[in-house]
């Protein structure tokens, strides 16, 4: 299949794993953003086959990982009501709220719907009037585009049934603040290539000459990540720190303009929390104030819940990688996909849940 079978290409993999071992001297910490390039890395062994010196963590690039706590359980509050139609994508009705979650609301009696794009629950609010329709936008930029294009589209239309808990977030800020804590131990980043795709790279400019850190933008496949990673070794052992585009069959330094028309047609920024990690000084984008009326945690009087986080889930740690699953001492015991504490080990991009299952 074009742009997949030769990017698993076992001979090409074994060469690159080759200049890879020919090309680290010494020891190297690289994160790779995005819980998508975790699971192939994992899926496929990659991690096992590199040499010891380079060191893989993982960082905070699952937006279901990240959503904090008290985000689910206002959703669960939400979605509780009644008069309300919830909907979400489906890897958000198993991530635990305080006390219980969405696939449980629903199993009550609650009507909790899974779909498959945000303009389905646009969809619904408008064939169901004595209804509210509440959409949980969560995601990095690579969903801000279809969530900005539903909640435009419900005020185009004039559908005043439906209304969305917001809860997206952005990739560089939360690099700077991994970048800038005292207790980080990270070398190099490969940059998630769905995200840039939207976005373009121009914003990790500054951050490689700022911070002196070399940034890859990758795809997903086996080769995608080697090459990222053989990328990142060579300016690492040569002293640079620049941005290179790995994915440049998706990605371009601009990214998709008409896209981030949308997003700032719909949002703004705004300092978001995450879970685990605590908040971020614009890491999160908000909703404009002339589209207030489709925040939905304004509408049900649930913006000033707050909640506490588990304290046997390390998940915060692992996701600025200063620990790994491994670590943890919940994990595989007090804490497995069928009764997860944190949201790593249920999501489909959750570091925990990769580990679990591949390891």
């Amino acid at each position: 299949m074009k742009y997949l079978d030769e990017y698993r290409d076992p001979t090409q993999v074994k060469l690159l794993l080759q200049k890879i071992k020919e090309s680290v001297n010494q020891p190297w910490v690289i994160m790779e953003i995005c819980g998508g390039q975790t699971h192939s890395f994992l899926r496929h062994g990659l991690n096992a086959l590199l040499p010891p010196q380079i060191e893989l963590v993982h960082g905070p690039g699952c937006p279901v990982c990240v959503t904090p706590l008290e985000q689910i359980d206002k959703a669960i509050a939400i979605a509780s009501r009644p008069e309300v139609i919830f909907t979400s994508y489906g890897d958000m009705l198993r991530v635990p709220g305080s006390s219980t979650d969405l696939f449980s609301v629903r199993a009550k009696g609650g009507d909790v719907r899974v779909v498959y794009s945000p303009l389905e629950a646009v969809q619904l609010a408008d064939a169901h009037p004595d209804k509210e329709v509440v959409f949980f936008a969560i995601g990095f930029e690579t969903t801000a585009p279809a969530n900005a294009m539903a909640v435009l589209l419900a005020q185009r239309k004039g559908i005043r049934n439906f209304s969305m808990i917001t809860a997206q977030v952005r990739v560089p800020p939360a690099m700077e603040a991994i970048l800038q804590a005292a207790s980080c131990r990270v070398q190099g980043f490969l940059a998630a290539g769905h995200v840039c795709a939207v976005m373009g790279f121009h914003e990790y400019l500054p951050l490689a000459e700022k911070y002196q850190v070399p940034i890859v933008v990758t795809g997903f496949e086996p080769i995608d990540l080697l090459q990222g990673l053989y990328a990142t070794i060579r300016q690492l052992e040569a002293g640079h720190a620049q941005v290179e585009n790995q994915y440049q069959r998706a990605v371009n330094q601009q990214g998709n303009t008409a896209a981030q028309q949308s997003i700032q047609q719909a949002f703004q920024p705004v300092d978001r929390k995450w879970r685990g990690i605590g908040t971020i000084t614009k890491s999160g984008w908000g909703l404009r104030p002339e589209l207030a009326a489709l925040d939905a945690e304004l509408k049900f009087e649930v913006q000033d819940l707050l909640s506490q986080e588990s304290p046997l889930c390390i998940a915060g740690e692992i996701l600025q990688g200063l620990k790994k699953t491994v670590e943890c001492p919940a994990f595989g015991k007090k804490c497995t996909p069928q009764n997860p504490l944190g949201a790593p080990m249920v999501s489909s991009e959750g570091a925990c849940a990769a580990y679990y299952r591949y390891h």
